[in-house]
């Protein structure tokens, strides 16, 4: 079984997201929504109120950097 996710896993669920959300235009995905997908996770263990825009960011910036280095190939 794996570790449950915290909000210091940042890469760990900027990955979960990119592979469940595939598709997803990130200049349109919203920082609430990173909220959103993150609590809705079954092996996410953390508190939601602990969530902040700098957490929220860092997973944000995670994603988007594993989808430029995939794009670039």
């Amino acid at each position: 079984m794996c570790e449950p996710l915290t909000w210091e896993a940042t890469y760990a669920l900027a990955e979960r997201l990119r592979k469940q959300h595939p598709a997803e235009d990130l200049s349109e995905v919203s920082l609430r929504q990173i909220y959103r997908w993150v609590v809705a996770q079954p092996d996410f263990d953390d508190d939601p109120a602990l969530a902040n825009d700098d957490i929220l960011l860092a997973i944000y910036r995670e994603w988007l950097e594993m989808t430029l280095e995939e794009e670039q190939g």
